[in-house]
């Protein structure tokens, strides 16, 4: 099962890099399991990421195996308290999710209007998280906080949004987190290039009721 997870790890990784989703250095991905955690190392490139050289890392943070972690680690490991359902967690500096913070968000609630239908469903909202410098444990804590008071609030998110950084997303495992961080890219280079008008109340809660959209 773990062999089949650090290929899976490569393989999204791999996929994510050839088509310009990641570049060079940037971004890492994680996954939950019996034993504690699976991340990419440390100033790694997700285009040629060897499975064997994942860090493994134990329910308390120690690293148990593999290269060095990455410096996220404390992030991923705060989203995947706050959530128990995520198993997959992926973080890229993604250009035009990175712009859009850059241009400045009109609503740090949502930082993509919900311009399509597939954005609702797959996506839902996502929370601008406040600049801090990358590896700031704080930046654990505000997501971990975003995250709770979402679900309280009866609209989960599956995604974040930190300001001049990137998205971090999360699902059930690499390939439903990767789903969710391309569309999520894709939304918000269709808004940078449009400026469409959003869906109206009537069309999301026809997506609600149908689908079961959780907006």
């Amino acid at each position: 099962m773990t062999r089949a997870l650090r290929e899976e790890i490569c393989r999204v990784g791999a996929s994510l890099f050839a088509r310009g989703y990641v570049h060079a250095t940037a971004g890492n991905i994680s996954a939950r399991t019996d034993s504690g955690f699976l991340i990419t190392p440390t100033d790694a490139c997700l285009g040629s990421l060897d499975p064997a050289q994942l860090a493994q890392v134990n329910h308390e943070g120690v690293q148990t195996g593999g290269d060095r972690a990455s410096k996220t680690l404390t992030l991923h490991r705060r989203i995947y308290a706050a959530d128990p359902e995520a198993r997959c967690v992926i973080h890229t500096h993604s250009t035009h999710l990175v712009a859009l913070t850059l241009a400045g968000v009109s609503d740090a609630h949502d930082v993509v209007p919900p311009i399509t239908p597939y954005f609702v469903m797959k996506v839902g909202h996502v929370p601008l998280i406040p600049y801090r410098r990358p590896g700031d444990p704080a930046m654990g804590d505000e997501v971990a906080r975003r995250i709770e008071h979402m679900r309280a609030a009866g609209t989960p998110i599956r995604a974040v949004m930190m300001e001049r950084l990137g998205p971090n997303v999360w699902h059930s495992d690499p390939a439903q987190a990767s789903a969710v961080l391309e569309e999520l890219e894709e939304t918000a280079r269709l808004w940078l290039m449009t400026r469409p008008t959003p869906l109206t109340g009537a069309q999301i809660a026809e997506l609600r009721m149908h689908f079961g959209a959780q907006w």
